[in-house]
């Protein structure tokens, strides 16, 4: 069950500028005016896209694509659902934030190209730091507080290739963990994907599981080639989610509901779960994303671009399991991620771990 707050006030403060009233009702469409200065714009500002709709006493949603500049799926579906929603269609407050690692977005990299920061690393920010770090603070001090639910759409971008999954990280708190368990599951993909961070701190879901929300966080493909179906899981998912919470009325559907199976729960909690490349080369991948492998298998192969009479590297599966994700581009560099491998597992696994 979502406990809703009494709607909190959005104070601006710090560098961050907007027009944005956060408390007022109907809807809203501006920025987030970040200060940048470079060297044809000593008094410039990034501006990031925003709409606020709210109506009515219910949750606040923060929903967020574009984390990564080069994951467009969740930007397209912000896009649209900032639109095409109007106060009519919520019970409580909906601020979408369509792209924003938006420096990045505008050039199709992961990283912003202003400060080469990853936005996903950059938690909990500076309020006078760098771009990327003032936004991270931003949403660490600004958006997130009264926030009950924060939704940030990912998926593998031009380095991975996801089976298109919602998923979560195994948070200590039971409740929270089970509300976000459910909501995961709301998405209504295939697979749901337990997973853990092995390449740094400082990401936005952990910063938002800090201060207590209901966090919701996909990989839905990958690639700059987006398939329609994607496309679909994306829109329809988000969807979902936001009536599962109760900020969009409308009726949950279930993949009951869809004509669909239960979904395939999986986690990959190990360090060993997650492939490295342990030479640079060309990589090819040996099986088809999603299949089942087991301990033992050889999952792809690393061929030396400079050396074709050498055997190739074997990237060998460390656990039975499904392939979640593989990598995209062929050419690889060592120390890369090549594979995920995730082990099945039981709801009340989850739930209870």
């Amino acid at each position: 069950m979502l406990i809703v707050r009494q709607r909190e006030p959005i104070r601006r403060r710090r560098m961050i500028f907007t027009t944005i009233d956060f408390d007022g009702l109907g809807k809203q469409q501006g920025f987030l005016q970040v200060p940048y200065s470079h060297n044809l714009g000593g008094w410039a500002n990034v501006m990031i896209p925003i709409t606020v709709v709210a109506a009515g006493h219910g949750p606040t949603v923060l929903v967020l694509g574009g984390n990564h500049g080069d994951e467009y799926q969740g930007q397209i579906a912000a896009i649209k659902l900032a639109r095409e929603i109007g106060p009519e269609d919520v019970t409580g407050r909906l601020i979408i934030i369509p792209s924003l690692n938006f420096p990045a977005a505008r050039v199709a990299t992961r990283l912003s190209p202003l400060d080469g920061m990853n936005m996903n690393r950059a938690f909990p920010g500076e309020a006078e730091g760098p771009v990327t770090s003032q936004i991270a603070h931003y949403l660490r001090t600004v958006l997130f507080p009264p926030s009950d639910v924060v939704i940030d759409i990912h998926s593998g971008g031009r380095s991975m290739e996801f089976v298109p999954c919602a998923h979560m990280h195994l948070v200590p708190d039971r409740d929270q963990r089970s509300r976000m368990f459910a909501a995961m599951l709301a998405w209504n993909t295939d697979f749901a994907f337990v997973y853990a961070d092995i390449a740094g701190t400082g990401l936005l879901p952990t910063e938002a599981e800090k201060q207590g929300k209901l966090v919701v966080t996909t990989e839905l493909g990958g690639g700059e080639c987006i398939p329609a179906a994607v496309h679909r899981i994306a829109q329809s998912g988000l969807h979902n989610v936001l009536i599962h919470v109760g900020l969009l009325k409308g009726r949950e559907l279930t993949r009951g509901d869809l004509g669909k199976r239960a979904p395939i729960i999986t986690q990959a909690l190990n360090r060993e779960d997650y492939l490295l490349a342990p030479e640079s080369g060309i990589f090819e991948i040996s099986v088809d994303l999603g299949a089942k492998v087991d301990r033992g298998d050889v999952i792809g192969k690393i061929h030396h671009l400079e050396r074709p009479d050498r055997p190739p590297e074997h990237i060998v599966a460390s656990n039975s399991g499904y392939l979640v994700t593989m990598r995209a581009p062929c050419l690889t560099q060592q120390g890369d991620c090549v594979a995920v491998i995730a082990q099945p597992v039981e709801a009340r696994q989850v739930l209870e771990a």
